[in-house]
């Protein structure tokens, strides 16, 4: 397999493998609605959110959708597009080394986006599959370096999107209309797309001339060019006009026996006079309930970057029109995305959140079918995702006045905002001596069950709380108080006496600890799975 090679590539390939982890600290005050929402939008460098968050979804996300930097060197708006920001310059310089001094804007690129997509690659299910826009500059770059992480063999199709309904005069060459949207399976052969809503248009397309019984049909060509030795006979019409056989150059699509069957049952269509070339009756009621998705998708049917514009601004309050992103993506593009990759329950990611479309879409999709999707965002400008991405999607949650005054009626839902915490582990690998009890303790619920620790652990209780009856216990810096035996974080047999009882009165325990002086019989007696930290924390 050809691959792609740049300055700086052996530095990155397995970078994400040694991010440190940080701790989420969800911020109340610019949270919005149910304070245990599920959807989330963290705030920080989306390689370091990545790693936050992989102990709670690796290996659980339906649909991944991302809007990266396109690479074009374009500094003079709000968004950065040249990889240029001074925190991607520190992190190279940290990660590449001298070498960074050296690298072109491309090779800058290539370096950012590695570790990033590798690591998305592991919260995907294996039905899942992830969605990359991008545009000509970038996009024989990304398919080397998605064919390297996600596999030859997984890569579906380059979509193209009609971005602008007009061509722009001051193009220097020729004027672009199109981006591209890769997309890359888990596992392609068990990814599959969900066929398309019709549009209202697609449904007006089937009629009824004939009062069929069975309800509107549209006809579709009775002649293929593919070959069938079945394929070639004369048909007489109601009107008694022979046809001497299918155009040259293609053949009937059914035997003469199966054409007989279908006209008799009235599923040929002749014209109102009978006297026209034969054509199959599809019914509506018979076909599926959608269309196969194709690669091309026209601003008709998804939208475009000027829709995208008037969309935001009707809901968002800016500055000035220099503050207005100048390439936000429609809501109906995001949407057709989430019909064809996610399912009424999944979860959405979204690591290049910039303006917030695919909160507002996955929020507009569960108002339209009654779904349970949930949204992980992360933005990693301050500016961006305080005053843009949060603002939009709680106004869409909410509901706002739009263009000419116009109420718009929320979404419902809420969710938190989140920012990076405190190191987990520190530079030696021990836990970081900063964290207390309680963020830890969140943390350890988070990576043994998958979902939040319903209540707030209490500093002097070591029982987190029980999930699918699973009670979860942790020994660290001396949570038992005074009634702490002798042992510390060592799970000893007067430890174990002193810990709470299970509050389901049976079931298993699973304690976290720095060591166990309890034998495997005694622990397996005693229904105990030990995690011994922080080793079972570096696993994550």
């Amino acid at each position: 397999m050809p691959t792609l090679n740049w300055i700086g590539k052996e530095a990155v390939v397995d970078h994400h493998r040694h991010i440190p982890t940080r701790l989420l600290e969800c911020d109340p005050k610019l949270s919005f609605g149910d304070p245990d929402a599920e959807n989330l939008l963290v705030e920080g460098d989306n390689l370091e959110a990545l790693k936050a968050l992989l102990p709670r979804y690796r290996g659980q996300v339906k649909c991944i959708y991302i809007d990266p930097p396109y690479n074009t060197g374009n500094e003079n708006w709000v968004y950065n597009d040249n990889v240029n920001d001074p925190r991607i310059k520190k992190w190279l310089g940290q990660v590449v080394g001298k070498e960074a001094e050296d690298l072109c804007r491309h090779d800058k690129w290539l370096c950012m986006m590695y570790p990033r997509l590798a690591l998305l690659r592991e919260f995907l299910r294996s039905d899942g599959a992830i969605f990359i826009s991008i545009d000509d500059n970038a996009v024989a770059h990304l398919r080397y370096v998605c064919d390297e992480i996600f596999g030859v063999a997984n890569f579906i199709a380059a979509v193209i999107w009609q971005k602008m309904f007009s061509p722009k005069n001051s193009a220097r060459h020729l004027s672009e209309s199109h981006d591209y949207i890769l997309v890359y399976a888990q596992n392609a052969d068990l990814w599959r797309p969900n066929l398309v809503p019709r549009s209202d248009d697609q449904k007006q397309r089937y009629k009824n001339p004939d009062n069929d019984s069975r309800g509107p049909w549209s006809s579709g060509d009775c002649s293929a060019r593919n070959y069938y030795s079945e394929g070639t006979y004369p048909i007489t019409s109601p009107s008694g006009r022979v046809i001497a056989g299918p155009p040259k150059g293609t053949y009937w699509r059914f035997s003469q026996k199966e054409f007989d069957r279908l006209n008799a049952d009235n599923r040929i269509w002749w014209g109102k006079d009978g006297n026209n070339v034969p054509r199959i009756k599809r019914f509506l009621t018979d076909v599926k309930d959608g269309i196969v998705p194709e690669t091309l998708w026209l601003l008709t049917d998804v939208g475009n970057t000027q829709e995208a514009k008037k969309e935001l601004v009707s809901i968002c309050d800016f500055e000035d029109s220099a503050s207005v992103f100048i390439t936000p993506k429609p809501t109906r593009l995001i949407r057709r995305i989430l019909d064809i990759g996610s399912d009424k329950d999944s979860i959405i990611f979204d690591t290049f959140a910039g303006s917030g479309t695919t909160g507002q879409a996955v929020l507009a999709a569960n108002k339209a079918d009654g779904g349970t999707r949930k949204c992980v965002l992360v933005e990693v400008l301050p500016e961006v995702s305080e005053r843009v991405t949060r603002q939009r999607i709680q106004r869409a949650c909410e509901g706002y006045v739009g263009g000419s005054d116009k109420s718009v009626e929320g979404l419902g839902s809420g969710f938190r905002y989140c920012k990076l915490g405190r190191t987990l582990l520190d530079e030696f690998g021990d836990i970081n001596g900063e964290v207390p009890f309680t963020d830890l303790a969140r943390y350890v619920y988070l990576l043994e069950t998958g979902v939040p620790v319903q209540k707030r652990p209490k500093k002097d209780c070591p029982l987190l709380g029980v999930h699918h009856g699973r009670a979860i216990y942790l020994l660290y810096n001396g949570v038992l108080g005074d009634r702490r035996p002798a042992g510390g974080n060592v799970l000893t047999n007067s430890v174990l006496a002193g810990l709470p009882a299970h509050p389901e009165g049976k079931g298993s325990r699973v304690i976290f600890g720095e060591a166990t002086r309890l034998s495997e019989t005694t622990l397996a007696r005693e229904n105990i799975v030990f995690r011994q930290i922080p080793y079972s924390l570096r696993e994550s």
